[in-house]
């Protein structure tokens, strides 16, 4: 029962016992007395439950015919599945001639699963957590692309290793854009310096997590996922922003106070900002960094075999053809023969790439020594380039036309045949159709079977030998 039925049985359990008039009860209950009477005779005949809304449980009376209701649905769903109430209430009546009310609509688009109401919309919480007990247990990096010179220099983007335990900036590096390589160099320093972390916490991006369809065929690992596992460092990444806030909040921060401070310094080169960052480090972590709540440091010194600048490269699996050549990177690498590489035709080597363009061919620990082939490919495929890399593309695409100049092959700049110097004199006519059968008669029917070309160039070197 409501509220006010309840009240109602109270008000009429007066009424019977003597203490209230009907007339009294009347006004009580905001009725007439007539109705008064009505809901006493009610109350005798059948109790509390007398008083019960007659409507309860049926339909009501003001409600929409069913067909009209698959109407609506069904325009909603079709023209304005991704409308608010509000706005599909106005299209409705201006090009379907539907009137309705804006809260029934939103409910029949709610009971449709059109539309969610504010409470389903209302964004996910996410509550802190605690920190980590010990230092260089959980590392957070991230990229911040930031215009980090102001005015003074170009966009680029700063590398960010913070410890989660203290809040301690453990590592700054200003480099061009997010990639594997950037890493690798960051990542190296941060050992020489620190030592090996526990493990890394990052984001999705494709430097730290595979998440093409091709990785449950392979080892699902990327090139920066592979040295940190020869390093025995663990990579989580983290499913949204907010659980690596530590970082982005630090981010924030350094956007505010180092873009400031490099201002006040002059700084406006990527490799002047590197300089002044170790400075500035010390500086932010005096003022911001806590103690860890276990003193211990779990940062584990490199094990002996442990080589950074063999173990941070980019390294890819390529097949050697039976003339010691093999392909990377739009290019033809030629094998020297000796006594390795001589074995290795059909069989796999090892290309491994370094930070700074150095480039090794291995197999089995061997190094192969090799010399590159220039070759210019027909066509040029387009690379693909992500959203975080798209201005260091450009940059070196603007340095690589400044200082290459252009191919003939590749842009038909060639010059016109009669600004050449031997084509001074009247073009000659063309070359007759050449008699195969006057050429040697049955002797070059034994052989391989000439091209036209092929035949017209040997007459012509036979010519000029002659003059």
């Amino acid at each position: 029962m409501s509220t006010e039925e309840l009240s109602r049985v109270e008000t009429l359990m007066h009424v019977v016992s003597g203490r209230m008039t009907v007339t009294e009860a009347a006004r009580l209950m905001s009725v007439s007395r007539r109705h008064a009477h009505r809901l006493l005779t009610r109350y005798l005949d059948d109790g509390s439950s007398g008083l019960l809304s007659r409507r309860r449980g049926r339909p009501s009376n003001r409600r929409l015919d069913d067909a009209i209701r698959d109407q609506i649905v069904a325009l909603v769903r079709t023209h304005y599945h991704d409308f608010g109430p509000t706005l599909a209430r106005e299209y409705l009546a201006e090009r379907h001639d539907l009137r309705i009310s804006r809260e029934k609509l939103r409910q029949m688009m709610i009971e449709a699963g059109i539309w969610r109401d504010r409470q389903a919309r209302r964004p996910r919480p996410y509550q802190p957590r605690y920190r980590r007990d010990c230092r260089g247990e959980l590392i957070q990096i991230d990229g911040s692309k930031h215009w980090w010179f102001e005015d003074r220099g170009p966009q680029c983007t700063l590398l960010v290793y913070i410890d989660d335990a203290t809040s301690e900036l453990m590592h700054l590096q200003m480099v061009e854009s997010e990639s594997t390589f950037a890493y690798m160099e960051a990542t190296r320093a941060y050992i020489e310096r620190h030592g090996k972390p526990v493990a890394f916490y990052s984001d999705k991006h494709s430097v730290f997590r595979n998440a093409k369809a091709s990785a449950a065929r392979g080892d699902g690992m990327t090139h920066f996922g592979r040295a940190l596992h020869a390093l025995n460092i663990e990579i989580i990444c983290a499913n949204s922003p907010q659980a690596k806030g530590r970082v982005e909040r630090a981010n924030a921060t350094l956007q505010d106070r180092l873009v400031k401070a490099m201002r006040l310094e002059d700084i406006s080169s990527i490799k002047d900002a590197n300089t002044f960052l170790d400075s500035y480090r010390a500086r932010h972590n005096e003022r911001f960094a806590r103690p860890a709540f276990d003193a211990r440091d779990l940062h584990r010194p490199l094990a002996p075999h442990d080589d950074l600048r063999s173990i941070m490269v980019w390294r890819e699996q390529r097949t050697v053809t039976a003339a010691l050549t093999l392909h990377y990177n739009k290019a033809m690498f030629i094998l020297e023969p000796n006594d390795v590489s001589l074995d290795l035709a059909r069989k796999r080597v090892t290309v491994c790439e370094y930070p700074d363009g150095r480039l090794d061919i291995q197999h089995e620990g061997h190094v192969l020594p090799y010399r590159q082939f220039d070759k210019m490919r027909q066509v040029n495929q387009p690379a693909i380039v992500e959203n975080k890399h798209l201005d260091a593309a450009l940059l070196l695409a603007k340095q690589m036309q400044a200082i290459m100049p252009h191919h003939r092959k590749r842009n038909n700049d060639a010059p016109a045949r009669r600004d050449q110097p031997m084509h001074m004199f009247p073009e000659p006519d063309p070359p007759p159709k050449i008699d195969r059968r006057k050429l040697g008669g049955s002797k070059l029917k034994r052989g391989p079977r000439l091209s036209d070309e092929a035949l017209r160039e040997r007459g012509t070197l036979s010519f000029l030998q002659r003059i």
